[in-house]
C-alpha cells in the first residue's frame, strides 16, 4: 500500500536528485548546433541529452530579423544515475558527494577473467539496498580444472571488501597460447571510428585485456578519441564476433555566430496580459509599450565564438568554422556604451525594432485607445488619432494630444493635455496634468491642472482646479453647474443656468491645493476633538470610580492606562494639525494674487462667487461684470478682459 509518507519520501528523493542535475543554456543558429555545443560542455553524447526550448529561433528573411535558438540542456536522468553508480563503484562503495544514491538499489557484481596465464577478479560492492555478492558464487566461478593455483582466502576477502574497480591477480592456470582469443582492429577510411572484432578463446586460452586493446590501438597508430570506458566495459562483459567501437574521432565544434541579446520583448504580437490579485485577467492592460529611460541598456551584442578543432583517431586536425560577426543595429535615439557592445537609450520613450534596428520613439501614436490598444503608459508623448473609449486610461510623462473625444477615462500627463473633441466623464472621469489642459468642452469630469485650463465651449457639472487660470474663450463659453477653483482668475461668457436649479460655485484668490488640504485638516481635527471629549469623559469616569473604591479591577486599570496613552496621542495629533492649519492660513494671507471672476455675458441667479473666502451669491442677473476683492468684501465692476489671455492661446509643441 502506498502511503502519503512513502509518496512524500519518494518525491523528496526525486527533488534532491533533480537539484543536482547540471544544466547549460546555449545559443546557436540551429537546434543541432545548440545540441553539439551542449554535448561538449556537458561531456555527453547528443543521444543522452534532453532540452527545453527557451526561445525559438528564426532564420529571418534575406538575413534580416534573424533570431538564434536558445535552449536549456541537461543530461538524461537515467544516464546520470548509471554514471553515478559507476563512480560510486569506482570509489569502493563510498557514498557519492550528492548523497542521492545511498537509498538506490544497486547489487554487487563480480567478474572473473583469465589474462595471459593468470586469473584476475574484479568485485564491485552493492549500493543502497543492493545485495552483496556471495563468496561461494565467486569461488565457484573462479574454480576450474586447469587452475594451477587459486588464493581462496584472498577471494573471500575481496568478496566482502571489493577491488576498487581494478582487476586483482588471484591465481594461475594452465595457459594454452594457441587457444587465445583473437582480436582484429578495423579503422574506417575517414579515420573517424575504430572498432575491434574479437573471437572467443577456446579452453585454456587467454581473454583480451584492456592492455591488449590499448597496445593494439597504439600499434595501429591510433592516438586520439580512445574511449577508456568502452574498453573497460568490453573487458568486463566481452562481445564476441561483433564489431565493437573502442575509439572515435573528436568532432569539431563550429563557433556560434554573433547575435544580439535583447533586454526587451521583440515580438509585439504576443499579448502579455496583466493578472490582478484575485487571479482575474485585466484585458485593458495589454503591456504593448516597453518604456525605457535615458541611459537604460536595451541590448548587448554577444561576440562570435571561435570554433573548436577536432581530431581524427590518428590525431589529424579537423577544421571548425568560426562564428560570423554582425553589425550592431543602432537606430534612432540609441547609442553604444563604453564597452562598444551594449546599446543604451539616449532619451525616454518606447523601445521598438524598426526593421532590425533598435529604436527609441519619443512620440507614441495610436489610432484610438480601446480594447485593441489597451491602457497606455508611456514615458514620452502620446498622440491618439481617435477617441479614448470608456474605461481606458492614458498616462504619459510628456504631452498627450487626443484628436477625438474622451469618455469615462483617466488621462494623466507630465506635460500638456490637448483634447480636440472634449470630455464626457460620466461623473467618474479624471484629467490630471503637471501643466495645462486644452479641450473643446468638459462635462461631468474632474480636472486638475498645475497651470491653465482652457476650454472653447463650456464646462458643465465638473470639478475643475487650476493653479493659475481657468479660461473659457469661445462663442458659447459657459460655466453651468460644478465647482471651479483657480488661484488667479476664472473667465467665461456666461456663468450659471438661466433656468436655475443647478448650483454653480466659482472660487478664486487662493491656492486650491492648500484650501483642499485645509478643509481636510479641519474635518480631521473636528473628529479628533470629538474623540478627545469622549476619551476625557471615560478617563474622568474611571478616576472617580477609583477615588470612591480606592482601587480598580485589573482590566479597568489597563483600560485607564490605554485611555491616557490614547489621550496623549490625540493631543499630539491635534497640535500637529493646528500647526499645519496655521501654516496654510499664513500661506493664503501672503498670496500676492487677489483673484477675480470675469463674465463677458450673463451671470445668472444662483451662482456663488468666492474671492478669498468672501462670498457673493448672485440673486439677480448681471451682465458684463467682473467680481473682485476689496476691503474684505467681494465687489463688482464693469467687465475687464484678462490682459494676458492670449499668452495661453496654444500649448508649446502643438499645432
Amino acid at each position: 500500500m502506498v502511503t502519503l509518507d512513502k509518496l512524500r519520501l519518494e518525491m523528496e528523493k526525486q527533488l534532491a536528485f533533480d537539484k543536482n542535475i547540471h544544466t547549460v543554456e546555449v545559443r546557436a543558429d540551429t537546434l543541432d548546433e545548440c545540441l553539439d555545443d551542449a554535448s561538449v560542455q556537458l561531456g555527453s553524447k547528443k543521444n543522452n541529452l534532453e532540452y527545453e526550448v527557451i526561445e525559438k529561433g528564426c532564420q529571418g528573411i534575406a538575413g534580416l530579423m534573424k533570431k538564434p535558438w536558445r535552449i536549456r540542456v541537461y543530461e538524461n536522468p537515467s544516464i546520470i544515475r548509471k554514471k553515478k553508480a559507476m563512480e560510486a563503484a569506482s570509489l569502493g562503495g563510498t557514498q557519492s558527494d550528492t548523497g542521492v544514491l545511498e537509498n538506490e538499489k544497486v547489487d554487487g557484481m563480480f567478474y572473473v577473467h583469465r589474462f595471459g596465464s593468470h586469473i584476475f577478479v574484479k568485485v564491485t560492492l552493492p549500493k543502497g539496498n543492493g545485495s552483496p555478492i556471495e563468496a561461494s558464487d565467486l569461488l565457484n566461478e573462479a574454480r576450474r580444472p586447469d587452475n594451477i593455483s587459486l588464493d581462496e582466502k584472498l577471494l573471500k576477502k575481496l568478496a566482502s571488501e571489493g577491488t576498487e574497480d581494478k582487476y586483482v591477480d588471484v591465481g594461475q592456470f594452465t595457459h594454452v597460447p594457441a587457444c587465445d582469443a583473437v582480436m582484429a582492429v578495423d579503422i574506417s577510411k575517414d579515420e573517424m571510428q575504430v572498432t575491434i572484432t574479437v573471437s572467443p578463446p577456446s579452453s585454456g586460452g587467454s581473454e583480451i585485456s584492456a592492455e591488449n586493446i590499448k597496445s593494439a590501438l597504439k600499434t595501429q597508430g591510433v592516438c586520439a578519441g580512445i574511449d577508456e570506458e568502452k574498453i573497460n566495459s568490453f573487458v568486463d562483459t566481452p562481445v564476441y564476433n561483433i564489431p565493437y567501437l573502442v575509439a572515435a574521432a573528436v568532432l569539431p565544434v563550429n563557433g556560434t555566430d554573433a547575435y544580439i541579446e535583447y533586454n526587451f520583448k521583440t515580438d509585439k504580437t504576443k499579448l502579455r496580459l496583466k493578472e490582478t490579485a484575485n487571479g482575474q485577467v485585466d484585458f485593458k492592460e495589454l503591456n504593448l509599450i516597453e518604456n525605457v529611460v535615458a541611459g537604460q541598456p536595451l541590448a548587448k551584442k554577444i561576440l562570435p565564438q571561435r570554433g573548436k578543432v577536432g581530431k581524427t583517431v590518428f590525431g589529424r586536425c579537423l577544421e571548425a568554422k568560426n562564428g560570423k560577426d554582425i553589425p550592431i543595429p543602432l537606430g534612432q535615439n540609441t547609442r553604444l556604451d563604453k564597452d562598444g557592445r551594449t546599446i543604451v537609450a539616449e532619451k525616454n520613450g518606447n523601445v521598438i525594432l524598426v526593421g532590425d534596428k533598435i529604436t527609441v520613439e519619443e512620440v507614441y501614436e495610436v489610432p484610438g485607445v480601446n480594447i485593441k490598444s489597451g491602457n497606455i503608459r508611456y514615458m514620452g508623448t502620446v498622440v491618439c488619432r481617435g477617441n479614448v473609449e470608456d474605461g481606458f486610461n492614458i498616462k504619459a510623462d510628456g504631452n498627450i494630444e487626443i484628436y477625438g473625444s474622451v469618455g469615462n477615462c483617466r488621462i494623466e500627463a507630465g506635460g500638456d493635455i490637448v483634447i480636440s473633441q472634449g470630455v464626457m466623464g460620466r461623473d467618474e472621469g479624471e484629467i490630471i496634468t503637471s501643466k495645462s489642459v486644452w479641450a473643446r468642452f468638459l462635462q461631468n469630469v474632474k480636472v486638475t491642472a498645475e497651470e491653465y485650463v482652457v476650454v472653447n465651449d463650456n464646462i458643465m457639472n465638473s470639478n475643475v482646479t487650476a493653479m493659475k487660470k481657468i479660461l473659457l474663450k469661445g462663442k458659447r463659453a459657459s460655466i453651468i453647474g460644478g465647482h471651479l477653483f483657480a488661484t488667479e482668475e476664472i473667465t467665461a461668457k456666461n456663468i450659471g443656468s438661466s433656468g436655475g436649479g443647478i448650483e454653480t460655485i466659482l472660487e478664486v484668490g487662493f491656492d486650491p491645493k492648500a484650501k483642499l488640504r485645509l478643509q481636510e485638516l479641519q474635518e480631521l481635527q473636528s473628529n479628533v476633538v470629538k474623540q478627545l471629549e469622549e476619551v476625557d469623559l471615560n478617563i474622568s469616569t474611571l478616576e472617580n470610580q477609583k477615588k470612591v473604591r480606592r482601587s480598580l479591577p485589573k482590566e479597568k486599570e489597563e483600560t485607564l492606562a490605554n485611555l491616557r496613552t490614547q489621550r496623549v496621542e490625540l493631543m499630539d495629533s491635534s497640535e500637529k494639525m493646528s500647526a499645519e492649519i496655521n501654516e496654510i492660513n499664513a500661506h493664503n494671507r501672503e498670496l500676492k494674487v487677489v483673484g477675480c471672476v470675469n463674465a463677458s455675458g450673463t451671470v445668472y441667479p444662483g451662482a456663488k462667487i468666492l474671492v478669498r473666502d468672501e462670498i457673493d451669491e448672485v440673486r439677480s442677473e448681471c451682465k458684463a461684470v467682473t467680481f473682485y476683492f476689496d476691503s474684505g468684501f467681494v465687489k463688482r465692476k464693469k467687465y475687464e478682459p484678462a490682459q494676458d489671455a492670449e499668452e495661453v492661446e496654444k500649448p508649446d509643441g502643438f499645432k
